[in-house]
């Protein structure tokens, strides 16, 4: 069997590009209906990806990207803790 292993790809919501899913940020949308940042990528819930820049949050603010995705209006909270990690993702 041959070793290559295939990089699983997602879209970015604010900038429509297609990138590795390792390097993007999953906002969750939980059974509860809570939307939370999912740093692991792994837990259960309706997913969407964004790239870690501000450029793109801004992007999907304005083209409601992760409405879209969600199918329902956004909170402003999840916009502003997106905005808080990337801050803490550029500082580190």
């Amino acid at each position: 069997m041959s070793g290559n292993k295939k990089v699983p790809m997602r879209k970015c919501v604010g900038c429509q590009e297609m990138k590795s899913k390792k390097e993007m940020i999953r906002v969750i949308r939980t059974a509860e209906g809570e939307f939370l940042l999912d740093s692991t990528g792994r837990k259960n819930g309706r997913g969407a990806y964004i790239c870690p820049a501000k450029e793109c949050l801004e992007k999907a603010r304005k083209s409601k990207g992760l409405e879209r995705s969600f199918k329902q209006s956004i909170p402003e909270e999840v916009y502003d803790a997106l905005e808080k990690e990337m801050d803490i993702l550029e500082s580190e």
